[in-house]
């Protein structure tokens, strides 16, 4: 008699009842499951849902699949219905058309009902695994040159692929096990292109209000566009860069246009009139710091004399600072700002007076006045960077035109492949990583560990002012990853498997192994990319 088998969808099902959300993974023994594997018995088994990170990068991945297959049912080809994931942008993930194709709004409509249909179906997503060889040929035959591109740089000897009704697609990372459990999604035109708007983690059954961003999407257009330009718009382009030797060209090019970026935000701020604060705000690992820098050097060289300043330094003392919901100290809020003595000194130096300027002490929890001073002459500005600067309660009392205001982020600007997208966080994260481990001594698990407050922080006090800026400043490196992987791999294998951070540096290890490896010889002293892998001529 043959001994019945139970699959983890079966035990997700009785176990659904007591979870609020909707359960897409399985943790069987300490690794992780899709729910259409069998379990076996004596198993210690726990599930993921719609609102843990995993989980929900996986109902979204199996969202993007979806959504090509149903273009392609209505184009009638897999060439004609070909989409790339660009970006996400306005809690939507930006898609536009490949092959000189064209989307309109009846184009949509269709694809959107078919995606439904698709989904009422509960159509499996099927799981097999291919030889590398076989995997390139599949898609070859497909017409997916991205994807062969990618695999040919692939190290494993076999490659997972997943099929749905016909269609066939790689995946970086998991699925869940039918269309059914796509039941929450919109499609509508956005651009030259459609915009898919899929739940946010934090309310995993509800899709949100999409929030046009016009400088951001700009931004990440332009970025997206100058990779076109250099001839590199996924992992494979750059690998390929990396294999044929073009390296210091296209290094000279991108810092080349970073500088000349630069240059022209300093020719914008020298040829206003009354601009005497620089306000630069970004997000964690954006590189504020050596862009401040750089922007500094510009404003020189157009006859200014800038004053660099970090408004950490302007924090509260220790024990005025907020506490958030679990008790810990809330150093991202604007209230742990000292909001009162930055109005009064920035009052103060515009008024053409002297003032005394606080270095905060982090290990005591307080500001120390240590002799140094500061006073705004004709042709001076101050050049301030923090998590705050474009909040208007940072500046309240200043006028508009004293002010020109700078968001800087690192907005990556090449994609694994045509559907596998690189978030921008990643990006950051890896990069603070290394840089925590290098200056802060602080290994991979600890980083990982507060990444979550930090995107928090982010999501709260940063990204809805990044509109407010006069400029948005984008400081990824196209090449970037390929270089800073040396850096962060020894650190991510370092995390513990009995660990909650196990997991996402499991991920990140498995990102990173797309990359050919770039030497950091290269690399101008100069560049961003030296605030966080070493050797800069900064002290940052």
């Amino acid at each position: 008699m043959q001994e019945k088998t139970v699959t983890y969808q079966e035990l997700a099902g009785q176990a659904q009842k007591t979870e609020k959300h909707q359960i897409v993974l399985a943790i069987a023994d300490g690794k992780i499951r899709e729910l259409f594997q069998t379990a076996k018995e004596g198993e210690e088994i726990s599930f993921l849902t719609t609102a843990d990170r995993i989980g929900h990068d996986t109902w979204v991945r199996s969202a993007v699949m979806l959504l090509m297959k149903a273009a392609s049912d209505v184009a009638g080809s897999l060439q004609k219905g070909k989409l790339k994931v660009e970006f996400s942008i306005g809690r939507g993930l930006y898609c536009s058309p490949r092959d000189g194709q064209k989307v309109d709004s009846t184009f949509i409509d269709q694809v959107r009902e078919r995606m439904r249909e698709l989904a009422a179906q509960k159509i499996p997503f099927v799981k097999m695994t291919k030889t590398t060889d076989d995997a390139i040929a599949l898609f070859e035959s497909q017409g997916m040159a991205d994807k062969v591109q990618l695999f040919r740089y692939r190290r494993a000897s076999c490659i997972n692929v997943y099929e749905l009704d016909g269609y066939y697609d790689y995946n970086y990372g998991y699925m869940v096990p039918d269309t059914g459990y796509i039941d929450c999604f919109d499609l509508f035109p956005y651009q030259d292109g459609l915009m898919l708007l899929l739940p946010e983690r934090r309310d995993p059954e509800q899709l949100p209000v999409f929030e046009e961003r016009k400088k951001l999407f700009k931004a990440l257009e332009d970025s997206t566009r100058w990779g076109e330009k250099l001839g590199i718009t996924t992992v494979g382009d750059l690998n390929d860069k990396i294999c044929g030797g073009d390296l210091a060209e296209l290094i000279l090019v991108q810092e080349a246009m970073q500088e000349s970026r630069i240059g022209r935000i300093a020719e914008d701020i020298a040829g206003r009139k009354g601009v005497k604060f620089v306000m630069i705000a970004g997000p964690s690992s954006s590189g504020k710091t050596t862009f401040s820098h750089r922007l500094s050097v510009q404003l020189r060289a157009h006859g200014l004399r800038p004053y660099p300043l970090a408004l950490d330094n302007y924090f509260v003392d220790r024990e005025h600072t907020p506490k958030d919901e679990n008790g810990n100290y809330d150093f991202e809020c604007i209230e742990a700002m000292d909001l009162d003595l930055f109005h009064s000194d920035m009052k103060k130096l515009l008024a053409g007076e002297e003032i005394p300027i606080p270095t905060f002490n982090f290990k005591q929890g307080r500001k120390e006045y240590k002799g140094k001073k500061l006073k705004l002459n004709a042709g001076d500005v101050l050049v301030a960077e923090g998590i705050h600067a474009l909040n208007p309660l940072m500046t309240e009392g200043l006028s508009d035109d004293s002010k020109f205001k700078i968001y800087i982020s690192a907005l990556t600007q090449i994609n694994i492949d045509d559907h596998n997208r690189i978030p921008t966080t990643d990006g950051r994260l890896i990069r603070r990583i290394v840089r925590d481990a290098r200056t802060r001594g602080n290994d991979a698990r600890e980083t990982i560990a507060m990444w979550p407050s930090v995107r928090r922080g982010e999501e709260k006090y940063i990204f809805p002012y990044q509109e407010e800026a006069d400029v948005m400043f984008n400081s990824a490196l196209i090449y970037e990853l390929s270089v800073i992987k040396q850096y962060a791999e020894p650190l991510l294998f370092s995390v513990p498997k009995d660990c909650d951070e196990y997991y996402e540096a499991k991920r990140l290890l498995k990102f990173l192994d797309y990359f050919l490896g770039m030497e950091v010889t290269n690399i101008p002293m100069n560049s961003i990319l030296r605030e966080f892998v070493g050797g800069g001529c900064f002290d940052v």
